[in-house]
């Protein structure tokens, strides 16, 4: 289910709960509201509430609809009695999370104009040096057959970068190459991080604040941030030696050093809670403004590409005319 569906069902039954409605009749109530494709999906979640199963057994029902992430805190919930709240919480996660792919949407949509129009004049030229019997960009490319090739080449080209997506997804949570590299590209690295390290401290921090144990609390942050997830049963072995978690987490080399120094103040005060949600709203601020710029910084280099074509064409047909021209006074 879209994100932004999933805040808006979650923060009604959050208001629902909140009253003291009954939660089949809170669940009916939203399967009148749900688009008709998704109350198929959903109906199992009816069933399982009418036998009495917690509302993370019933979300699980539905297969496939629901994230880890929203069936953890469910979870949480169910444990703790604090069902509305988790589930407002829930719904703030996500709106936050739908507000930023947003913001990276339009800000990438100038550049993504700007390629395509790129793109159709790159066609169109090919076309026409069919008919001028001359190669303006120098591709080897002319006429019919050559427009067919330049556009076999960019369905190559998406099908391979498609093909590439989740293999580039994959690295970047096991920490692999893609990682390694994206760390080193100026904007887009560190607002990946920021983003993700914020996710983490988010659902960490509601975990904290109802009281879930260390493994249970990693196991739900590495949910939302898989780059930053670590074996439970190590940090609890040295939890039990002594360490405080900030200090298990640093021995693992996976988290930055901001956070575990925000968690160590918290833990030393007693508002670990607080100070991680105080530090996911910075974060998400950092990450936010990255990925702006990160979106205009792209927009330049397509701009410059753009003008990079351009003065090529121009190049060349102004060495057409002048060889021409050459050539006629040679004649003479």
């Amino acid at each position: 289910m879209p994100r932004a569906m999933q805040a808006e069902l979650l923060g009604r039954l959050a208001i629902a709960l909140s009253a003291g409605i009954d939660p089949r009749k809170a669940w009916a109530m939203e399967l009148a509201r749900v688009p008709a494709a998704w109350r198929r999906r959903l109906e199992p979640v009816a069933a399982a509430l009418a036998r009495g199963c917690p509302w993370a057994e019933a979300l699980a029902a539905a297969d496939g609809v629901f994230p880890r992430l929203v069936l953890g805190i469910a979870a949480v919930g169910d444990r703790t009695g604090h069902e509305a709240e988790s589930f407002r919480e829930l719904a703030s996660l996500l709106e936050r999370s739908v507000r930023t792919s947003r913001q990276l949407r339009r800000g990438l949509v100038g550049p993504a104009v700007q390629m395509a129009v790129a793109v159709a004049v790159v066609g169109f030229l090919i076309f026409m040096a069919g008919m001028m019997a001359h190669d303006m960009l120098g591709l080897g490319l002319r006429g019919a057959s050559g427009l067919l090739t330049f556009c076999g080449g960019l369905v190559a080209a998406a099908v391979i970068g498609r093909l590439l997506w989740g293999q580039l997804v994959a690295s970047w949570r096991r920490h692999g190459l893609c990682r390694r590299v994206l760390d080193y590209v100026p904007l887009i690295g560190p607002a990946s991080r920021a983003a993700e390290a914020a996710a983490w401290c988010r659902v960490a921090g509601l975990a904290s604040g109802v009281g879930l144990d260390a493994g249970r609390l990693l196991e739900l942050a590495a949910g939302v941030a898989p780059g930053l997830a670590v074996d439970p049963r190590d940090v609890e072995e040295r939890l039990r030696r002594g360490a405080t978690l900030a200090e298990a987490l640093d021995r693992t080399g996976r988290f930055p050093l901001r956070l575990l120094e925000v968690l160590a103040v918290g833990e030393a005060t007693g508002n670990t809670a607080e100070t991680l949600d105080r530090l996911a709203g910075q974060l998400d601020d950092e990450a936010r403004a990255g990925f702006e710029a990160s979106a205009q910084a792209a927009g330049w280099l397509v701009s410059a590409a753009v003008a990079g074509v351009i003065a090529v064409i121009i190049m060349r047909i102004f060495s057409v005319y002048l060889g021409t021209i050459q050539s006629a006074i040679g004649g003479r």
